[in-house]
């Protein structure tokens, strides 16, 4: 079984505990051990170091590198940014005279970054190592006839300059498409795929303009697919999509029901035949009832051995 360094980053482990779980629940079954990087600190996020000094911002990111490094293992994270932020240390480092200013920090704690160690999401391990048949295989419910709307999140696609594995077109993604179709679902296109949630810095500094952009992206997801739920691969995108659809249902700004949301790794250990209660029980929007849909008899396709 290939072993690959599991870093959770802040969101995942303090907010979102069943996103976690359905990591640790479903990678094994599909062939890769994620291993704990075992002192792995903030990565850190773009709106501390990185926006005041370059270099102190390459020495905490390097060291957590580091620390797959002498693990002997590459990087998967669930968390846009910290797969963006990391990648971009690592590419900063390959300036040599950075690397030595670096380097010279983490001496002070006998550490030295090498760059051996390569930065994935989890969405690339999924899609390219694990692969989408693999996936079919492992199904023990189909989810033919659920219309699902995909939320990639911008810190997966861009630069793509610096990115060990990429889309194709990262104005218009198709990796996360293809991993819920592996499912069975229906992924119907809409024209703001590859819009900003609004989530992260804007939410922080202008929570009235992070949910005005929000809003244009639920209502084309509403208008123009009628998805009976929202799935992402980013940690942050979630929270926004999960928080703040009531919000806007309870301001009158949107007529519809808030859309259940998942992170993928939940959608797919649902459909594994996981346990709700361990890999996605935490949500403000109910989404007991897309639950109880993916999960019906009427879905099972096979005992998964």
């Amino acid at each position: 079984m290939e072993k690959i360094g599991l870093y959770l980053g802040c969101n995942i482990p303090l907010k979102n505990p069943d996103i976690e779980q359905s990591f640790r629940k479903i990678f094994p079954v599909l062939g890769i051990e994620p291993v704990d990087l075992q002192g792995a600190s903030c990565c850190p996020a773009w709106g501390t170091a990185p926006s005041f000094d370059l270099n102190t911002w390459c020495a905490i990111s390097s060291r957590n590198i580091t620390i797959a490094e002498e693990q002997g293992v590459d990087i998967m994270t669930g968390c846009n940014s910290c797969f963006g932020v990391l990648s971009e240390a690592k590419h900063f480092l390959e300036d040599p005279e950075r690397r030595k200013v670096v380097n010279a920090s983490l001496a002070t704690i006998n550490r030295t970054f090498k760059g051996t160690s390569d930065v994935y999401h989890v969405a690339h391990v999924l899609h390219h190592m694990v692969g989408t048949q693999k996936i079919r295989e492992n199904l023990k419910y189909s989810l033919e006839g659920l219309k699902i709307a995909v939320q990639t999140g911008c810190h997966a696609l861009w630069p793509t300059d610096v990115y060990k594995v990429n889309e194709v077109n990262p104005f218009a993604p198709t990796m996360l498409r293809e991993l819920c179709e592996a499912t069975g679902a229906t992924v119907p296109h809409y024209s703001r795929l590859a819009g900003c949630c609004g989530m992260g810095g804007m939410r922080s500094t202008d929570a009235e303009k992070s949910l005005g952009l929000f809003k244009e992206k639920i209502v084309s997801i509403k208008e123009e697919t009628d998805a009976d739920l929202i799935v992402t691969t980013c940690s942050s995108c979630f929270l926004q999509f999960d928080m703040s659809q009531p919000i806007l249902k309870q301001r009158g700004l949107i007529d519809f029901e808030p859309i259940p949301t998942f992170y993928y790794t939940q959608l797919l250990a649902l459909a594994m035949g996981f346990d709700p209660n361990q890999v996605a029980s935490i949500s403000q929007i109910d989404r007991s009832g897309v639950i109880k849909a993916i999960q019906s008899e009427n879905r099972l396709i096979k005992e998964v051995a």
